[in-house]
């Protein structure tokens, strides 16, 4: 209890004067309507995209844009905008790699200054608004982007498969585990092609990587209430950011669920089991979807290490961290997926059940009679879309529970989100498929297009779908996009398409034990 005391007074005791951020910045929502009193006004656009969950996002409001010299440039020259990047996946995907929080700093018509990525102290944020006043020329950060060169087929060359998987081999940390050498994830999309190269038996190079790698992300499990923390910062797994996110809860549930049965380890299966139980225990809503995230911090912009290494009963005397309760469509697909991976290795009905009521809560809340899905109910800071995102990964939520159910209604519901996707999202300028309507395609959700629609061809035999797998898989088997890291994600797609699945029918009235067992 004095441990605990002692804490929140060490917590209050540092905090700045309460709605200081908000006095000094009079930020605006994004729209269109911004680049035109922009125009009016004779002013920049400064857009803060920031994470609600985010340590630095916090901190950067208390001592950035709380700063008075800051404040008095951006409200002479700028108008500021923040938007949270979880409401906007097209802004989310079109800057991900400069945040969070990013800043990006607009001409009165639309066109890019500046992009700058993490925390920014006051002094270098002054020191940037007045360069830009005075020379608005676009920086070095802008750079021009030059189309990929498109392969007239779909496949991926044989010498670009080799290439991509020795940089699967390249990146690898021998000494820690995961890919890459500064920031420790579960990358899911390699530990899922080497759990899929493992089974092969041909290079025990894969099974090494996922195991050692499974192993270590343990570490990032909150062994308290369960859930598993963003990443780890400083090249090991000792630095966690204590933010748990919805898309990192879903693939390593789904990921550490398929690796407890492939490889045998109970470990495995119960750090699948402790996030389940973290998000029926803080991320569920009562109506039975899931929330998109829990704040880093018990108090905005403090450090919680102290706080997470407190058992739950001195955690509950400070306060519980912020939970963001913005349902979403995409994440809750997410969500979902995992759901019935999880179900699928435990045969556990009440999981299924779970996965069943989240998927009709968010058909009956977000979707729309053509198969299309909202992102989210429609607010002030979230009018956009439609997005790729939400249809497309409930449409992957739906598929997985039409093989969980073998209830057709769903698999009918998955056609009509896979039409709506291919009618509404297919890019007219070049393969593949683009995050809103107009957008450049991203790399990340074509490959979600390609896997998805060669299953729903598989499923149906509907050669449309196929079609749409190809328009992906053309994209993606572009160079200049197939060598981005992780290259695994890319050649998962590639596998997908090149491998007829198993298929087994069972033959039986669907309210029969034994079928059920089947």
């Amino acid at each position: 209890m004095k441990r605990a005391i002692l804490i929140l007074s060490v917590i209050l005791g540092v905090l700045p004067a309460a709605g200081t951020a908000e006095a000094a910045v009079a930020w605006q929502s994004w729209s269109p309507a911004v680049f035109s009193q922009a125009a009016r006004e004779k002013k920049f656009v400064l857009l803060d995209l920031e994470a609600v969950w985010c340590h630095w996002c916090h901190v950067m409001d208390q001592q950035t844009y709380a700063d008075p010299g800051v404040a008095a440039l951006l409200g002479s020259h700028f108008i500021a905008v923040k938007v949270d990047q979880d409401s906007r996946p097209d802004l989310s995907n079109r800057y991900e790699d400069y945040g969070w929080p990013a800043t990006i700093v607009f001409a009165a018509d639309g066109s890019e200054i500046v992009k700058r990525s993490g925390f920014m102290p006051p002094d270098e944020m002054a020191s940037m608004l007045k360069a830009i006043i005075a020379d608005p020329s676009p920086g070095p950060s802008v750079v021009r982007e030059v189309p990929p060169h498109f392969p007239q087929g779909t496949a991926l060359p044989r010498r670009l498969q080799t290439e991509l998987e020795q940089s699967l081999f390249d990146r690898y940390d021998k000494v820690h585990g995961s890919w890459g050498f500064s920031q420790k994830f579960l990358d899911w999309s390699s530990v899922e092609y080497s759990l899929l190269r493992a089974r092969e038996g041909s290079d025990p190079r894969f099974e090494k990587m996922a195991r050692q790698t499974l192993d270590a992300q343990l570490a990032l499990l909150d062994p308290v209430w369960g859930g598993v923390y963003q990443y780890s910062t400083g090249g090991d797994w000792k630095e966690p950011h204590f933010e748990k996110i919805e898309p990192m809860q879903a693939e390593n549930m789904r990921i550490y669920a398929a690796a407890s049965t492939q490889l045998a380890n109970p470990r495995y299966l119960r750090a699948a089991l402790s996030i389940y139980n973290y998000l029926n225990a803080f991320l569920r809503d009562p109506g039975g979807a899931f929330y998109t995230s829990q704040n880093a911090d018990v108090v905005d912009g403090q450090h919680s290490a102290a706080y997470f290494a407190l058992d739950d009963a001195h955690r509950r005397k400070i306060g519980i961290p912020r939970v963001d309760r913005n349902i979403y469509a995409r994440e809750n697909g997410w969500i979902i997926q995992a759901l019935v991976r999880l179900y699928a290795t435990t045969g556990d009905d009440r999981i299924l059940n779970e996965a069943l009521t989240a998927g009709r809560w968010v058909i009956a809340n977000l979707g729309g009679t053509n198969g299309a899905f909202r992102h989210g109910v429609a607010t002030a800071s979230n009018r956009g879309g439609p997005y790729l995102g939400d249809s497309l990964e409930m449409a992957r939520a739906e598929l997985a529970l039409f093989a969980a159910t073998g209830n057709r209604g769903w698999i009918d519901q998955a056609r009509r989100t896979a039409l709506f996707i291919d009618t509404t999202f297919m890019s007219k300028s070049i393969p593949g498929y683009s995050t809103a309507p107009g957008a450049t395609p991203e790399r990340g959700e074509n490959v979600a297009v390609a896997r998805f629609s060669n299953l729903l061809f598989r499923y149906t035999a509907d050669h449309r779908f196929e079609a749409v797998r190809d328009r992906a898989l053309r994209y993606l088997a572009a160079p200049e996009v197939a060598a981005l890291f992780p290259t695994a994600s890319v050649l998962l797609a590639s596998l997908d398409a090149e491998n007829e699945p198993l298929h087994v029918t069972v033959v039986g009235s669907r309210t029969d034990p034994l079928t059920r067992t089947l």
